[in-house]
């Protein structure tokens, strides 16, 4: 009989095969994630992956839930350690920490944004995941509505700068940039965005 496997084995068997599948992702694209794959690179039989997931997609999913968790630790820390007197040092240090993740992590980024199933309404984890994810993108934008010191739709604006740095990333990744970085291109987007919105601050709110 197939040994009894308590929770602590489970989510740490489960960890393992997003971990794989990551790697996968990072060297081969969605099409190199396959069951037979991660269990080989695990040491483990075909059957056993099945055990723990459904199918790829739910392996998939997990794996976009984990980062998409990932990246808003980053960012809710970077928001918590900074000064809570200074609401621009805040909205700088989400921007700082969320490109710092995209470049730190680049696989986990890439699944968060580069892929998108049609059946993400079977995984609610997913959608929580990426719902806290997002909200990263505008908590220092209602900060300084509550504050005073911005008025707006802290929804729309907050899109606006999240655009302005994933855009520069993902063209890097794609190879396409030539004679200027990422990084020069969000922090002039961020410049000319701050001039728009915060005209009375050269701080970047990120």
């Amino acid at each position: 009989m197939p040994k009894a496997l308590s929770d602590e084995d489970v989510a740490e068997f489960r960890d393992r095969l997003c971990d794989a599948a990551e790697r996968q992702f990072g060297a081969h694209g969605l099409e190199g994630i396959t069951m037979r794959q991660l269990a080989h690179d695990l040491g483990v039989s075909a059957m056993t992956p099945y055990r723990y997931f459904k199918d790829k997609d739910a392996i998939v999913a997990a794996v976009r839930a984990r980062a998409s968790n990932r990246h808003a630790d980053a960012l809710e820390a970077a928001y918590d350690a900074a000064d809570p007197a200074d609401p621009y040092a805040r909205s700088a240090a989400v921007g700082e920490a969320y490109v710092r993740f995209a470049f730190e992590h680049p696989e986990a980024y890439k699944l968060m944004f580069d892929v998108r199933q049609d059946n993400e309404a079977d995984y609610p984890e997913l959608g929580v995941a990426g719902q806290r994810s997002r909200a990263t993108m505008t908590r220092h934008l209602e900060a300084k509505i509550a504050d005073g010191s911005f008025t707006g739709d802290a929804n729309l604006v907050g899109h606006i700068y999240w655009s302005a740095i994933h855009g520069p990333i993902m063209l890097h990744y794609s190879g396409v940039l030539h004679g200027v970085s990422a990084e020069e291109l969000i922090g002039r987007l961020i410049a000319i965005l701050n001039g728009h919105f915060f005209p009375e601050t050269s701080e970047q709110p990120g």
